[in-house]
This record gives structure tokens, C-alpha cells and sequence, in this order.
């Protein structure tokens, strides 16, 4: 029995490989949900927005293969028209037009589709939800998981971010001191991250020509984007708050946005349907607190990270643990791969 702790997209796609290999596995997650730092979210209507991991690119080859092999669609992120754009908080929004930049996807329905589809692959039986993990224990040819119940296996994946296994795991014997500490200064991804998206009506961006998009260096949103869906039947703009704007109240946020918004697009934005905010520092299961300055993807790919422990027992998977793009999607993809057809080697080679 494998035991993989963390069921974001790098632990489901590892289940998923083993499942196809007829390699028996349990993914042992810490939240009530599936797709880890993937979340896609609705509202009072069913407008589909991330509130994680979104876009991807003509270079994320492992994710382009992956959503080739499941036959999902994916689009390119709509850029079409005049794009918003504030210098610094003393100067006006100015409205420009950029030049042709190389295209950005999204997942068609969402980037939790892409999850979604993982999971139907296996056996609801084979996720246990709500499961925090504190302790791992390697006999001579087992490893005994404690969470709030005990799991017994024979190995075992850390499908989660570097940063919180090294701190929030006990593992006996101890792991080397070396790799606990580049865990502990291995930035993770979108743990700094605040993800807001209003949801509309009509998309009157389109209809002013407007790309819907908007930069701004003062604040509160530092990036928006047109959030249509595929079919465009649906209306959204989504972005990046700066985090500057974290130790505000929920509602004093919300109104700068909406102020910002409205002195870009005029008061139309105004008349949302939904509003939407993730602050990802606020996720337990995603966010660990760093006891010196990290920058971003700070050991992200190290190689210590694709070491295998403990008498091949001991795997580490993760986006943060991919060679390329570590941190993104496709780096999870990557990490899920490598992982499952190592353990498939391996449990193949002692089988024979």
C-alpha cells in the first residue's frame, strides 16, 4: 500500500498512475476538499473563477500532454482590446494597447475540471479527507502514517508543499538535516498570493473594446484579467490583490476593489454579481510561516528533492520539486509523473 499525503494535482495524478499500474494506494488529505492550491469556486450563480492556479503556457509541456491524455479542452486567455494601466498610486489609469504577447490557456471549465477528472479515475474509498498528518514512522519494511487515525503502508509520497512537511511533520528516525532544512527555505508557490474575482452580468469590458485586463503599481488589484468562461456565456474579471492589502478588514478590501474598479471601467463594474476573495497566506494546509525572507521559488527544483529516503520508502513530489516550472501546474504535473512511474519501477522490479 502506498500512502500519499496531499491530494492537490500532484498527489491525484501520482494516485492516478499508480491506478492505472494496479499498484494499491491511499491519498491521505488535510482539508475537506480535493486539488490543493486548484480551487475553482461559485457563486450565487453558477460562474465558474479560480481562486488558484490558472494559467499556463506554449512551454508547459507536461500539463499540454496531460490534458491532451484526458482529452480536456483549454482556450487561450482572452487579451482582446485596450488594457487599464497605473504607474503609481499619484498618477491617473490610463488606458493603452499593448503589444501581441505569446498566448496564456485556461482550463476549459475550470482548472479544478482538470482535478475533478483525476479523481473519477479512482475509487472515492481510496481519498481520506479531513486527515492532517503529524507523524511518519519507518519500521524496517513499513511506514505507519499518524493523522487523526493511523495508516500502515509500505511507502510513502509527500504530495505537499516542502515548507510544510518539514515543519509540521514529525518523522522517526528524524530525516536528514540537510533536507529539513532546505524544506523549511523552500518558498511555496501562492502562499503570498490574494486571488479576487467579481462576476457580472454582461462582460462590458467587451463591449467598450477593453480587454478587460488592468495593471496597476498602487493597488489593491495589481493584475486583472477577462474570467469568461470557454463558451463566453458566463462573466468574470479575475486577479491578483496585493498583499499589502492583507491586514485590511474583509470589507474594507472589498471596497477599495470596487473603488479601483470604478474609476478604471466606470461605475458599471460596480453592478456585480458575486464577489470572491482567496487569501492563500490564510490557508493552513497551503501556508507555513518562513523563519527567514524567502523569494519566490526560492529552492524550488532542488535536487534534494527528487532523492529517494529511507530504502526507496520515503518519495517527494510536490510542484516545488520539479526540475522546470516548479511552483505552476505543469511542475506539479512533472512531480506526479516522476513519482508514480518510480514507484511503479520499483514495485514492477519486486514483483518479478
Amino acid at each position: 500500500m502506498i500512502l500519499i499525503i496531499g491530494a492537490g494535482l500532484s498527489g491525484l495524478l501520482t494516485a492516478y498512475r499508480l491506478k492505472q499500474a494496479g499498484i494499491p494506494f491511499k491519498i491521505i488529505e488535510a482539508r475537506h476538499r480535493i486539488g490543493g492550491r486548484i480551487h475553482t469556486v461559485t457563486g450565487s450563480q453558477p460562474i465558474p473563477v479560480e481562486m488558484g492556479a490558472t494559467w499556463f503556457n506554449d512551454s508547459h509541456h507536461n500539463l499540454l500532454q496531460l490534458l491532451d491524455e484526458l482529452g480536456l479542452d483549454y482556450f487561450e486567455q482572452y487579451m482582446e482590446g485596450t488594457v487599464f494601466y497605473q504607474p503609481d498610486v499619484n498618477a491617473p489609469v490610463q488606458s493603452i494597447q499593448i503589444p501581441k504577447q505569446a498566448p496564456s490557456y485556461r482550463i476549459s471549465k475550470g482548472s479544478s475540471h482538470l482535478i475533478e477528472v483525476l479523481n473519477s479515475k479512482i475509487s472515492p474509498d481510496d481519498i481520506v479527507f479531513d486527515a492532517k498528518v503529524t507523524k511518519i514512522s519507518f519500521g524496517e519494511n513499513s511506514v505507519q502514517v499518524t493523522a487523526d487515525k493511523t495508516f500502515q503502508g509500505t511507502q510513502v509520497v509527500l504530495a505537499l508543499p516542502p515548507k510544510l512537511w518539514a515543519k509540521n511533520i514529525t518523522f522517526e528516525p528524524t530525516l536528514p538535516q540537510q533536507l529539513i532544512k532546505i524544506g523549511k527555505e523552500t518558498h511555496t508557490w501562492m502562499e503570498d498570493s490574494i486571488k479576487v474575482a467579481l462576476t457580472y452580468k454582461m462582460p462590458f469590458w467587451q463591449d467598450k473594446k477593453q480587454s478587460g485586463a488592468l495593471f496597476s503599481n498602487a493597488g489593491p488589484m495589481t493584475e486583472l484579467y477577462d474570467h469568461c468562461n470557454h463558451e463566453r456565456s458566463t462573466y468574470a474579471l479575475c486577479g491578483f490583490m496585493s498583499t499589502s492589502f492583507k491586514s485590511l478588514e474583509a470589507a474594507a478590501r472589498k471596497q477599495k476593489v470596487i473603488e479601483q474598479l470604478q474609476n478604471a471601467f466606470g461605475t458599471v463594474a460596480t453592478d456585480f454579481i458575486d464577489y470572491h476573495e482567496s487569501i492563500w497566506s490564510h490557508e493552513e494546509h497551503t501556508f507555513a510561516t518562513s523563519e527567514s525572507l524567502l523569494f519566490p521559488h526560492q529552492n524550488n527544483g532542488n535536487s534534494i528533492f527528487r532523492t529517494t529516503y529511507f530504502d526507496h520508502r520515503l518519495f517527494i513530489s510536490s510542484s516545488e520539486s520539479a526540475t522546470e516550472f516548479a511552483g505552476y501546474m505543469d511542475g506539479a504535473v512533472a512531480a506526479g509523473n516522476r513519482v508514480g512511474n518510480e514507484i511503479i519501477k520499483k514495485e514492477m522490479g519486486t514483483t518479478r
